[in-house]
């Protein structure tokens, strides 16, 4: 697996990745368009290692995942999303591409990176503890249609004073 920007050619793999795993809460490819434009920090986890059987792409030009990150300068970040191939969870593609955004983040000095997550996703709000996030809110009915209620997390990161650099 290697991790490289997002980039426009990616949508079109992008979005049946989106409807698998986000259902009518999927976002359009529109979306993606707009997020990309906007200049957000966007990234893909493209299969190297041929983990998916697809004969349709050459092997290095599939998508196993992507995340995205918005910064709002000068020292707040969001991830906007992290998501995973269905087939591919539970192999490290998720930690990779959160730890890139972390590190993306680090890079602009950011010093609060948050995030939204549903309520009932738990393995992937651990995965965000172990990265140092803690629960700060809840935003009721967020995810829609469902009206799921997301948690709001966020992790503390680079301050100069404290330690030159990111710290978890």
């Amino acid at each position: 697996m290697r991790i490289e920007r997002f980039r426009w050619w990616h949508i079109e793999q992008v979005t049946p990745i989106e409807a698998d795993l986000f259902g009518p809460e999927r976002w359009s490819a529109a979306m993606f368009w707009n997020e990309l434009a906007s200049g957000h920090h966007y990234l893909v986890a493209l299969d190297d290692e041929q983990l998916l059987g697809d004969d349709k792409l050459p092997d290095d030009d599939r998508v196993l995942g992507y995340a995205g990150l918005a910064v709002n300068p000068p020292h707040e970040a969001w991830v906007q999303n992290i998501a995973v191939r269905r087939e591919v969870q539970r192999r490290g593609i998720g930690r990779a591409l959160l730890e890139a955004l972390l590190a993306e983040a680090a890079r602009g000095r950011v010093r609060k990176v948050l995030l939204e997550v549903a309520v009932d996703n738990a393995p992937a709000q651990k995965l965000y503890a172990e990265y140092g996030f803690e629960a700060v809110g809840v935003r009721r009915g967020y995810y829609q249609p469902s009206n799921t209620d997301a948690l709001v997390m966020a992790r503390t990161g680079w301050d100069a004073e404290e330690d030159g650099g990111i710290s978890a």
